[in-house]
């Protein structure tokens, strides 16, 4: 079990930088999707005076983004990551905001706290799979503003693969009809988006455990040690299949 443990201590001693999955290279991939959340909101910013990023992680999407408003404000909530957001986003002219947002947006109590921004302070609003409160997106949109938000589903497939409870127990499945219903429900229009489903594959489990350290939102109470025989089990099947999973990747653009 050499291989084993030592793919296991790898994922273990590898630091966890904001959102950065870059050094797995292939050996985490996801089948690609028939549109480019890029492009769009690229082509967005270019008619926006701003730009509010939700969730923007350690602000790798953001900076890469061709086109950004003159005012540009992303927010985030992970401590470490808005330490790596700020570092990286600041010198660009981004001001990065401290916001712990919903854990999920299937159950959206209406517990969890307030944008901090004024009603209608920004006329395009983004989110890359962060959980949002539609309701409190409507309310920082100006009239006439924009929300776009690419998500992919819950972990259920993910929690079944690895034999663990997923992080919250989901009544419904998020998916395109619940996020567009949310956002109406917000008394905002949605006037376009698209479904469908994708296939993550991961080809060992150093790389599925860091993955799962990575998301820690994704599964509760996962720890090698007490997964360790499941993990040794899909360590066997890995040598002769990658590891897969499917789930819900989709997108909604709603307008103010």
């Amino acid at each position: 079990m050499a291989d084993f443990d030592e793919l296991i201590a790898e994922a273990e001693s590898h630091p966890i930088h904001g959102w950065d999955f870059e050094w797995l290279g292939d050996r985490v991939t996801t089948t690609p999707l028939p549109w480019s959340y890029r492009t769009m909101v690229q082509r967005l910013a270019r008619e926006s005076s701003d730009l509010l990023d939700l969730g923007t992680g350690g602000g790798e999407w953001l900076a890469k983004l061709d086109q950004r408003p003159q005012r540009t404000v992303a927010t985030e909530g992970r401590p470490p990551n808005l330490t790596i957001a700020q570092t990286r986003l600041e010198p660009l002219g981004v001001e990065v905001v401290a916001y712990n947002g919903p854990w999920d947006n299937v159950s959206q109590t209406g517990a969890d706290p307030p944008l901090p921004f004024p009603d209608r302070s920004f006329h395009l609003v983004a989110d890359r799979h962060g959980a949002f409160l539609a309701i409190e997106v409507a309310r920082v949109l100006a009239k006439g503003g924009r929300f776009i938000s690419q998500q992919v589903g819950d972990g259920r497939e993910l929690a079944a693969l690895v034999g663990v409870a997923p992080a919250q127990p989901l009544s419904r499945i998020w998916d395109l009809a619940l996020a567009s219903s949310q956002v109406e429900a917000a008394v905002l229009r949605v006037t376009d988006g698209g479904e469908v489903d994708e296939v993550e594959t991961i080809a060992d489990v150093g790389a599925l455990v860091w993955y799962l350290h990575a998301v820690p939102w994704e599964l509760a109470s996962f720890a090698p040690a007490a997964f360790r025989e499941r993990l040794v089990e899909l360590h066997q099947l890995s040598q002769e299949v990658p590891l897969r999973f499917e789930r819900r990747a989709f997108w909604v653009l709603a307008e103010a």
